[in-house]
């Protein structure tokens, strides 16, 4: 039976900064994963070119949790600033976009190729096409049995086993539950798991009538319950998309209404009036296109009942229109699920969990990292901080 000092489950963002750490300090690591290549979600991040991580990554509010101080340890100890460090010691261009998103100029295989050549310096054996079919607690460590294309049936032992499997977002990338399973066998408990950073979805009713709208895409600011964000939206065949509502889904919940100002920092309906004053023969559409997309403004012109000269508008219509604008409830019916979320939000608890190291607490020699753990950030480059944080933590001590 083959014997490492660390074996990873997972070559993912996490997984590789783990292995990385651990290789550093002269363990002999083992690094496996059931897919083709090492880093899938990596390459297919940010459109291409990875949004790897926030200026404003080391913001706890930023991340969601049932314990929302865990994540700090981690993150003030490997804060943005530091993997934009390793950035730029590889040559790697990058910019900021907007709010702090740092994205490669070229393409996100070079973060990908960046993490397997500093593996490749540390000493640290990387296994594809190989799947973990059990895994057993031994009185030093652990013993895992493989199978699948790199396994074949094949037993390795480990003193130290690291979770670097993810969630269950985005599962033709071959996400699996499988930290999941491993959490329940030794005892760890897990918080409900959801998607999140996820496209919202309406009922048929609503979908009929916004069916037009399907493309237009408009800036709002976006509430439920006390969290707003201001980003743009995007009216989808199935409901509501964008980074606004990508960031609201995280903190929305099935029967809750979210409320969407088209228009920031407008007062739709003084503007209105005073339209009806100085431009009387216009439509309401025509004025409304001042601050809305074409297509949307005639929409919502249309469906208040506004249709014709904005002279010919009593007020009361006038404030419907503004309210659908300035104040529009809506109550989605549901997400697009796992297959489009960007993250799990939840899994395994933080109370099972040593916050500097990332160690379980009642099982020594387990490590979570990662979207794993119960740690969830903002869309952005939050996630991507949160799995080089919690990697490099868990790397110092496995």
């Amino acid at each position: 039976m083959e014997r490492f000092d660390v074996v990873i489950v997972g070559a993912g963002a996490a997984g590789m900064m783990c292995a990385i750490e651990a290789g550093k300090r002269g363990r002999r690591v083992l690094v496996l994963d059931h897919a083709k290549a090492a880093g899938e979600k990596i390459r297919i991040s940010g459109g291409g070119r990875c949004n790897f991580t926030n200026l404003e990554g080391g913001r706890i509010e930023r991340y969601l949790s049932a314990n929302p101080r865990f994540a700090l340890s981690a993150l003030r100890r490997y804060p943005p600033s530091a993997f934009v460090a390793l950035v730029e010691r590889h040559g790697i261009a990058f910019h900021e976009k907007t709010l702090g998103q740092l994205f490669c100029d070229g393409s996100s295989r070079e973060i990908v190729d960046m993490l397997l050549a500093e593996m490749k310096a540390a000493g640290v054996v990387l296994r594809l096409g190989a799947s973990v079919d059990r895994v057993e607690k031994l009185a030093d460590g652990f013993e895992l049995a493989l199978e699948g294309r790199g396994g074949g049936g094949e037993r390795i032992a480990c003193a130290s086993l690291v979770l670097a499997t993810g969630g269950k977002s985005i599962p033709k990338m071959g996400a699996t539950g499988f930290a999941y399973d491993v959490a329940r066998q030794f005892g760890l408990a897990l918080t409900e798991t959801r998607p999140a950073l996820v496209p919202l979805t309406f009922d048929v009713s609503l979908l009929e009538q916004t069916k037009a709208l399907s493309g237009v895409a408009v800036d709002v600011v976006v509430k439920c319950g006390r969290q707003t964000f201001a980003e743009a939206m995007l009216f989808t065949h199935r409901g509501l998309s964008g980074p606004a509502i990508l960031q609201i889904s995280s903190y929305w919940r099935e029967g809750e209404a979210i409320e969407v100002d088209m228009a920031p920092g407008v007062d739709v309906f003084e503007g209105l009036k005073a339209a009806k004053t100085s431009h009387g023969k216009q439509a309401v559409a025509t004025v409304l296109s001042r601050w809305l997309p074409q297509r949307l403004a005639h929409h919502l012109a249309e469906a208040e009942g506004a249709g014709g000269r904005i002279a010919d508008q009593p007020d009361k219509a006038l404030r419907r229109v503004a309210d659908a604008v300035n104040r529009w409830r809506v109550k989605p019916v549901g997400s697009e699920g796992y297959r489009t979320a960007e993250v799990t939000l939840g899994g395994i608890s933080t109370e099972a969990l040593d916050g500097r190291s990332l160690e379980a607490k009642a099982v020594p020699g387990l490590y979570v990292v990662g979207e794993a753990v119960d740690v969830t950030g903002w869309l952005g480059g939050y996630n991507f901080q949160w799995a080089w944080a919690s990697g490099w933590s868990a790397g110092q001590v496995c």
